[in-house]
């Protein structure tokens, strides 16, 4: 009972904690922090088709079997789930899709990985400021089947099996990552081993986003000690997701930001 309702004790914390444009000191963050806003107030007509997607998900009857490789969902909790309830439960809004295009479009954008497709919400919205190939993965087949777009989105390249496995080959096979979405298995170990898996294919303008960081005490621990690395120079706390860079002009720095 107390995993299921600590998001909403670590909202509290996060409330008290969250700062906003006023408290950054540094011109560049300020001017980050500003153009996230008006990223969001420009591309409010844009993507739509995505929103429409995610309407005919919500109000679909069909039922999946899910193989979860992760912590499972704290609201539909069984290997039959219906489509609409992961899409519902599971997959991030259209504000927070946003704000991970916006974070993608601050690097080159030429290598994106998503771990955890889900729905394929996110995937699209990133797509759309992807330059050169997405690579979204997901364990679950049938997800995978729903998820994957009939038409468009010619640069994503859908991969599924379970990450142990299909993880390592795929970076193998990339030089570099520019932007990376970790939002899969939701597990303190999990998420910590693709971020060091990762990492080494960074470089100094790749920037790495974590999603659920507050999800429970096993993300917050594995949040906790990403933000901590010494190749981390600045986190973002939004409270759905962290934001980390590996570049930044100041002393290393961590904010909590309302968003």
């Amino acid at each position: 009972m107390l995993n299921k309702f600590y998001p909403l004790l670590s909202y509290l914390t996060y409330w008290l904690k969250k700062e906003d444009k006023y408290s950054l000191h540094s011109p560049l963050l300020f001017n980050t922090y500003q153009d996230l806003f008006r990223s969001i107030k420009a591309r409010e007509d844009a993507d739509l088709e995505i929103e429409t997607y995610r309407e005919r998900l919500l109000s679909s009857d069909e039922i999946i079997d899910v193989q979860d490789y992760g912590a499972g969902s704290k609201s539909v909790n069984t290997t039959k789930r219906k489509v609409a309830d992961i899409t519902k439960f599971s997959t991030s809004n259209r504000r927070f899709a946003q704000l991970y295009q916006f974070f993608c479009s601050l690097t080159p954008a030429k290598t994106i990985l998503e771990l955890g497709t889900c729905m394929g919400i996110s995937s699209r919205y990133l797509s759309k400021v992807t330059l050169g190939k997405l690579y979204t993965f997901e364990g679950a087949k049938e997800i995978a089947r729903v998820a994957r777009p009939i038409r468009g989105f010619e640069n994503i390249n859908m991969v599924v099996g379970e990450l142990s496995q299909t993880l390592p080959n795929t970076l193998a096979s990339s030089d570099i990552v520019d932007f990376a979405l970790i939002d899969a298995t939701h597990t303190y170990e999990g998420t910590l081993h693709y971020f060091d898996q990762i990492l080494p294919k960074t470089h100094p303008k790749s920037i790495i986003a974590i999603g659920d960081i507050h999800w429970s005490k096993e993300m917050e621990k594995a949040w906790k000690e990403i933000k901590n690395r010494p190749e981390v120079k600045l986190s973002l706390d939004f409270y759905e997701c962290g934001i980390v860079f590996l570049d930044y002009s100041g002393e290393k720095t961590e904010y909590v930001l309302d968003f």
